[in-house]
């Protein structure tokens, strides 16, 4: 007699099959995409990470990264510092944190919980999958100009298409239709497995950067030699300079503290744990001539149009040549995707693995992203009508640097590269400290975190004056790092 069928739509029919090596008591706590990566599934070379940082590195915001820069008075000597700095500070914290990864071959959720505990690490899991899930929809309206800009190349008239919806949704017709458009191209990348999907970061690392040079040569041959990357206000000097500085250095380490945090969700792929030492050459490489692209390219544009153009597809907009147009919104559409799907959509994936381990997996979670991210968040009203929120999102850097900090001491410092993988998916291990909660990462993130909290207030209400604390807040990458490395070592001598 053949066993009834579960029906679709009851629950336990989308219950995913636990394995049989599990380290978890039961499918409660893991499924396969949640477990260690297995010797064949290891399929990441130096190649790869190389490629994943150059493709990367090729993103509208690493274009736009100097203009912040700029525009509060630094000179291009003093911008270009600040980036490459900034960057082996990340590409250092890759390392030591992609290492972990490497060696265990298990995600950022399950590492947490030998630092935060296991209880305790669901804070982290969650901010992060909040976070993810913004910044996707928000990424994927950029793909959306892309779009544009590359419908428009071939049918002029994609600009003229009458708006049917109204003032207030905060997108128009065509917009919409462009949205759409990039969201559903995204969905068949968000099905392909981590193991393959670093071909795409490939394919990117090549067209992308080509793209990149192409513009910074026709910039420098239609502009010559009047292009100067030093604009007339950058006048800033003695302390004013320095707090300038050092407020564009933790800007440029804030653009991918997230990934300084879940990089082990790459580098549990890795072949050996050698072939992800790269991070530290190719990200401060990759990203400082990323930003003098964009600098001498939006410099050059002061010359030709009159005016600064930060956003390169606004730069794309000047353009008469429309296959130019097309290939370079091509290649900025590519580049978000890539970029959306490294640091967003696969992040948020492996995060509700850890929420709901019976029954998601990372493809279901990156559908579950684009749908919640792309849809429901309405990312161009967020857009429109919520910079405060934007601020916000920016300012959460502010926990996130305590949250890389606080696992690389804990795993290279406290248990001196030596933890039990077994007892990370067991609520009942060693991991549960006290009630599921490690007391001293909450005492470190408790005094690393709450200084910079007045600071990120009043960036996102600029009528709440907080003195002199806002400084705190323009360095709070730095100063969350290198606090929460002193408070979780002193906490750490008192066991």
């Amino acid at each position: 007699m053949s066993r009834p069928t579960k029906s679709r739509w009851t629950l336990s029919a989308w219950a995913l099959e636990p394995e049989a090596s599990t380290f978890a008591p039961n499918s409660k706590w893991s499924n396969k995409d949640m477990d260690p990566v297995p010797p064949q599934l290891r399929t990441w070379t130096t190649w790869n990470y190389v490629a994943y940082w150059i493709s990367d590195a090729t993103n509208t915001a690493s274009w736009e990264l100097a203009s912040s820069m700029i525009a509060v008075g630094l000179s291009w000597r003093q911008a270009l510092p600040a980036i490459a700095v900034a960057h082996l500070i990340i590409g250092t914290v890759m390392v030591l944190n992609g290492t972990i990864g490497a060696r265990l071959h298990v995600p950022f959720p399950v590492i947490t919980r030998s630092s935060f505990g296991f209880w305790f690490s669901y804070f982290a899991v969650i901010s992060r999958v909040v976070l993810s899930m913004f910044w996707f929809a928000i990424q994927s309206y950029t793909g959306s100009e892309c779009v544009y800009q590359m419908l428009k190349a071939i049918w002029p008239s994609t600009a003229r298409i009458p708006n049917h919806l109204p003032e207030s949704a905060g997108i128009t017709t065509v917009g919409m239709m462009c949205y759409f458009l990039f969201w559903l191209i995204q969905l068949p990348f968000l099905l392909v497995s981590p193991q393959r999907i670093r071909h795409l970061f490939v394919i990117k690392a090549v067209i992308v950067p080509a793209t990149w040079l192409a513009m910074l040569i026709w910039a420098l041959h239609e502009a010559p030699p009047s292009v100067s990357l030093t604009p007339e206000h950058a006048a800033l000097s003695g302390s004013a300079a320095s707090w300038a500085w050092l407020s564009s250095l933790n800007s440029a380490l804030g653009i991918y503290a997230t990934l300084a945090v879940n990089i082990p969700d790459f580098t549990r792929y890795a072949k050996n744990e050698r072939a992800q030492y790269v991070q530290i050459i190719i990200i401060p490489i990759a990203f400082t001539l990323a930003g003098f692209c964009g600098m001498a390219v939006a410099s050059a544009s002061e010359v030709l149009y009159g005016e600064i153009i930060w956003d390169p597809l606004q730069l794309i907009n000047q353009w008469e040549s429309r296959a130019a147009s097309f290939f370079a919104a091509f290649s900025f559409a590519l580049a978000t995707l890539g970029t959306n799907i490294s640091a967003n959509s696969l992040s948020a994936a492996n995060d509700m693995t850890v929420l709901f381990p019976r029954f998601i997996n990372i493809r279901r979670g990156q559908i579950i992203c684009a749908i919640i991210g792309g849809w429901v968040l309405c990312p161009w009203e967020i857009l429109s009508s919520a910079p405060g929120f934007l601020t916000f999102m920016s300012g959460y850097t502010v926990f996130l640097g305590p949250f890389a900090a606080l696992i690389t001491v804990d795993y290279w410092i406290v248990h001196r590269g030596k933890v039990d993988v077994p007892a990370m998916y067991d609520p009942h291990g060693r991991y549960r400290y006290w009630n599921g909660i490690n007391w001293r990462a909450g005492v470190a993130l408790l005094f690393s975190v709450t200084p910079s909290l007045p600071g990120l207030a009043a960036s996102i209400n600029l009528s709440i004056n907080v003195g002199d604390a806002s400084k705190l807040f323009d360095i709070a990458w730095l100063y969350g790092v290198g606090f929460q490395l002193f408070v979780r070592f002193l906490t750490n001598l008192s066991i």
